[in-house]
């Protein structure tokens, strides 16, 4: 089932209102302040000057010296991704981000579900997604890197790694039969911009990148990232206090007799008595929260952003 966060929509056609507070994602909801912008990142072609800019900065971001392509968001690096050989044997770590699985099978691939490492041996395509969504499951870097040389192609998602650059495996993506994904908008908050990298070996990068096309993101995309990866004193900044806030939430839900299941820095997943009756609890206050389909109790948050936010949830859990 390709069931998301972010569908706000779904919330104010249910429950009314306008002012919502949406925490059924991952995304940083105190952002990366948008920098001006040149009047050609509008009205010009993105130029290949611009596009080696914003790649230098994100392999200093990740500080990684791999072969890297820039696309629109993680998401389309991940309907990519299953063109790059003809259709085999896939598995998938699960619980997981379900389009992995979603886009692998519209490409005509058999892909299984496992859930330990060891069950992905021997695949033609594995997929591990690290730090996991919805759980924060994470694997080390030595742990994964073993795993590539026994599988056709590992792809590693990294789309929430930001705040845990140690787990990383971009500095190792220019080995073979490893690609590394990172999503720029969750981080930084700027999801609309549709902004992501692929970092592998020349070979794959070079197909992605005859099958992305001659420019496969946006000038204004190219602009913002390069500001915002560029800036690493704003990271540091946000990472110790997603880490402040992620420990700030878990106590409010402790406060609700909600237990902590796991998560990052940027989302945290909770054991709840009842997900559906916590998320409409929620709802009626305007605060939109994401439950899954394979969980009754799960229910996973994101960190609000601003003081007026987090009053809110307190209110609201207390209620």
């Amino acid at each position: 089932m390709r069931d998301h966060g972010g569908d706000i929509d779904m919330a104010q056609a249910r429950f009314g209102g306008t002012d919502w507070i949406d925490l059924s994602t991952g995304i940083n909801r105190a952002p990366y302040p948008l920098p001006p912008l040149p009047d050609e990142a509008w009205t010009a072609l993105p130029t290949a000057a611009a596009t080696a800019r914003l790649l230098a900065a994100a392999g200093l971001a990740y500080r990684s010296q791999a072969p890297m392509l820039a696309v629109a968001g993680a998401q389309a690096a991940i309907q990519l991704i299953p063109k790059l050989g003809a259709p085999a044997q896939a598995r998938i770590l699960t619980p997981t981000y379900n389009e992995h699985g979603a886009a692998l099978r519209s490409a005509g691939w058999r892909a299984d579900e496992v859930t330990t490492l060891t069950a992905l041996e021997g695949a033609d395509l594995a997929v591990v997604v690290n730090p996991n969504n919805p759980d924060g499951r994470s694997h080390a870097s030595q742990d994964l890197l073993r795993l590539a040389s026994r599988v056709g192609r590992l792809v590693v998602d990294e789309s929430f790694a930001d705040a845990q650059p140690d787990l990383s495996l971009a500095p190792h993506a220019a080995r073979g039969r490893l690609l590394v994904l990172r999503s720029f908008g969750k981080f930084y908050g700027l999801a609309g911009v549709r902004l992501g990298f692929i970092l592998g070996s020349d070979a794959d990068i070079a197909a992605l990148a005859e099958m992305a096309g001659p420019w496969p993101v946006s000038g204004p995309a190219i602009a913002i990232g390069t500001a915002a990866l560029s800036d690493r004193a704003w990271a540091e900044a946000t990472v110790a206090r997603l880490r402040a806030d992620a420990a700030r939430l878990d106590l409010l839900a402790q406060s609700a007799g909600w237990k902590l299941v796991g998560g990052t820095e940027l989302f945290r997943l909770y054991d709840t008595p009842n997900a559906a009756a916590a998320r409409e609890k929620l709802a009626r206050h305007q605060i939109w929260t994401r439950m899954f389909p394979f969980s009754d109790p799960w229910l996973r948050l994101g960190l609000p952003g601003q003081p007026a936010e987090w009053d809110r949830l307190a209110a609201a859990l207390q209620d």
